[in-house]
């Protein structure tokens, strides 16, 4: 069994992509490989075939590799629900809510947790390839560090250090995050890769001589910008669209504080007859067909930030002018009469009157609620497939007319006696190719094109892996790995975790 990390000089210098990319390539090869990250701080998750919950990248690192998502592939997962505060979920349940402070104090704590999943993890697979979070470098938070090189060093793994050039200073990333590590994690630094690159690489050639020079350290490849590439963000709102064409509909979507699970929405702004608009702070919600309120980790700080923006009553305007309204999870729990948090779970205990546009309550209970299911559509009776991760429960009479009526006998959501206003607790809704088309036809358009954003999501992790079997040092990799440096030589491959 080898484990090898991927570390990041900044954020978003390419950790999750590397990842899933050399998931891939491995899997290619006949390699059986699992994903792994200590801890992740996101409030986009998954649930797992164990029934817990995991950061959204690490299900689409499991997806690359062939394997069923499952807890031990992100063991500690911190969903922020305040500025200085977060859900700690740990082995997929969640724990209780820590500040910062509170949170660096039980690290010791963690680490033991992340030590058992990467053990169960890599006496099953001969490797596991394990991400970083942030950047190794940020001196304030060393101490007990178990999401990178602290955890590097309980394993006694080798890292790769990847670096962003398009943010630009990527030599000065790469040394200056050298210069900070002790000596012991330097050495375990085994080389570079230069992510997000544009242009003749040959004009970069003499910086990589400087480099491997300078720091002893071999640099395993430059990886070229990907154009269109399209990914499960882990953080950040991606807001770019797919080229439109046809009739469009348009969908706007309150950038709520505590927004979570944002990507319910990339199938909608990549599909091509659907122009999807964020709405941020102090901007007005624009004249659309269909308004979405999305998940939030804080339903109540999150429903009175709203209506300090003056969003419900543009939400009402919109719907007296035949618009359409759908409230996923959080945002459900919006459009009933009341949410009651009397154990204060997501803020202070209390209860706050909803927008009052479905006929139900809503009460925040300790017991979170994961699954993934599927079921039927209201809307013509069209399939559709999703997963739940919510602990409020919803009561009243508007349930008598579900959203949707699932496999396992339940009923979720609600439909509005006019047929206006839709909700449902179901994350990954327009994931369904037939269900999203039910969706949008609803909203108003009128003939939809076929779009699977589960067949462009494969084929972007394809192209990953085309590009390091391209661009990257493939026998250094496999070395790495500890698997033979012929690429015809296989480690075979054993069976998904359930």
């Amino acid at each position: 069994m080898t484990t090898l990390m991927v570390q990041g000089t900044t954020s978003d210098a390419g950790k999750s992509t590397l990842v899933t990319a050399l998931c891939r390539w491995l899997r290619r090869q006949g390699v059986a490989v699992a994903p792994f990250k200590p801890q992740n701080m996101a409030l986009n998750s998954a649930v797992t075939a164990d029934g817990g919950e995991i950061g959204r990248a690490q299900a689409v690192q499991a997806l690359a590799a062939g394997l069923a998502p499952h807890t031990d592939m992100n063991p500690v997962l911190l969903k922020p629900n305040s500025d200085t505060g977060a859900q700690v979920i740990v082995q997929g349940r969640a724990l209780c809510n820590m500040d910062a402070r509170a949170y660096h104090g039980y690290k010791r704590v963690a680490m033991d947790a992340v030590l058992q999943s990467h053990g169960r993890l890599a006496a099953r697979y001969p490797v596991v390839l394990v991400e970083g979070a942030g950047s190794p470098a940020e001196i304030n938070l060393r101490e007990h560090d178990i999401a990178n090189m602290g955890f590097a060093e309980a394993v006694d793994c080798p890292v790769i250090l990847i670096a962003d050039i398009d943010k630009g200073g990527v030599f000065a990333h790469l040394v200056g995050t050298l210069a900070l590590l002790a000596e012991s994690e330097r050495a375990r630094v085994a080389g570079f890769v230069i992510n997000r690159f544009r242009g003749d690489v040959t004009l970069l050639q003499p910086g990589l001589d400087w480099l491997e020079a300078h720091t002893g350290k071999p640099v395993l490849g430059v990886l070229p910008y990907l154009h269109d590439l399209h990914l499960e963000a882990e953080d950040a709102v991606d807001p770019r669209q797919a080229e439109k064409r046809g009739d469009v509909l348009r969908v706007a979507v309150p950038v709520l504080p505590r927004l979570s699970n944002h990507t319910d929405f990339d199938p909608l702004r990549l599909h091509p007859q659907v122009h999807l608009t964020f709405v941020g702070p102090g901007q007005p919600l624009p004249s659309s067909d269909l308004i979405v309120l999305p998940g939030s980790k804080s339903v109540r700080a999150d429903l009175d930030w709203l209506r300090r923006q003056g969003w419900d009553a543009a939400i009402h305007r919109h719907l007296r002018y035949g618009g359409k309204l759908l409230g996923i999870c959080g945002g459900l729990q919006m459009l009933g009469q009341r949410i009651d948090d009397p154990d204060g779970l997501e803020s202070a205990p209390g209860s706050s009157q909803g927008l009052g546009l479905l006929e139900l309550d809503t009460r925040l209970e300790p017991h979170k609620q994961l699954r993934t299911v599927h079921g039927r559509l209201c809307l013509e009776d069209a399939p559709v497939s999703g997963y739940e991760i919510h602990a409020g429960v919803s009561r009243g009479p508007g349930l008598a007319r579900p959203a949707v009526r699932l496999a396992d006998g339940r009923d979720d959501g609600a439909l509005s006696a006019d047929g206006q206003v839709l909700g449902t607790y179901l994350h990954g809704l327009f994931e369904d190719p037939a269900g999203s088309a039910a969706i949008l036809r609803w909203a108003g358009l009128e003939a939809p094109g076929a779009f699977d954003y589960g067949a462009l999501r494969e084929r972007d992790i394809e192209r990953l892996a085309d590009l390091v079997e391209a661009h990257l040092d493939g026998p250094r990799l496999r070395a790495l790995c500890g698997l033979d440096a012929r690429p015809g030589a296989a480690v075979e491959a054993v069976p998904c975790a359930n």
